[in-house]
């Protein structure tokens, strides 16, 4: 049985499980990060609780297909696979989704396959619509290094960002967090989930009137 792993100090908790489902009315929005595929020092480097190279990529196709269907969207913030381009396209074609690629550090062989990804970029601003929010969007930036300030951090637009394995401290008066599989149980996480784990957070408009 493996061994959940999670640093209580620098990771934001979501405690995803397999067992978590979605009632779907409609595709639903995933992030993740750094999954690592074919990096066997990363099961020693960042503590991940697999015995084996193996065992750790079966495991990470498993819990992302078994919350991912083939109709839902993965933005995925960097470090797929540090595997060769023979072994990541066979990754790529096992995991379910349309995959929007947001490049990391760590994306030769990834970038061999360009067609697998529904866009590659560098960085991203997406718009969701979001009927909570009194504009009727929440606005994200994806990128794979975490930032201190982002376009619109000050009007409460989010920032998603990997890489750094659940070991940079979580800044709870900011609208960010990792994303990354290391601070998730090795689960994607959906866009509700971020959302509930961003109003936990004790951010404030830096311009709001004061009492």
């Amino acid at each position: 049985m493996l061994r959940f792993f999670q640093n209580d100090k620098y990771c934001v908790k979501t405690f995803v499980t397999k067992k978590q489902t979605f009632k779907k009315m409609k595709p639903t929005i995933f992030f993740t990060a750094d999954h690592h595929f074919g990096h066997e020092n990363i099961i020693k480097f960042s503590e991940r609780p697999f015995e084996s190279l193996e065992q750790m990529n079966e495991e990470l196709i498993k819990r992302w297909n078994e919350r991912i269907s083939e109709d839902d969207t993965v933005y995925h913030l960097g470090d797929i696979s540090l595997g060769k381009p023979d072994f990541t396209k066979e990754i790529l074609d096992r995991l379910n989704g349309n995959i929007h690629l947001i490049k990391g550090n760590h994306e030769g062989a990834a970038l061999t396959y360009p067609k697998r990804f529904a866009s590659i970029r560098d960085y991203h601003e997406l718009k969701i619509d979001e009927p909570e929010n009194s504009n009727g969007k929440q606005k994200i930036i994806l990128f794979h290094y975490a930032m201190r300030t982002w376009n619109g951090s000050h009007r409460g637009v989010w920032q998603l960002y990997g890489h750094s394995h659940g070991t940079l401290p979580d800044d709870e008066m900011a609208l960010s967090f990792d994303v990354g599989v290391d601070c998730h149980n090795f689960y994607p996480i959906s866009y509700e989930e971020v959302k509930e784990l961003m109003k936990k957070k004790k951010w404030t408009p830096p311009f709001a009137p004061r009492n």
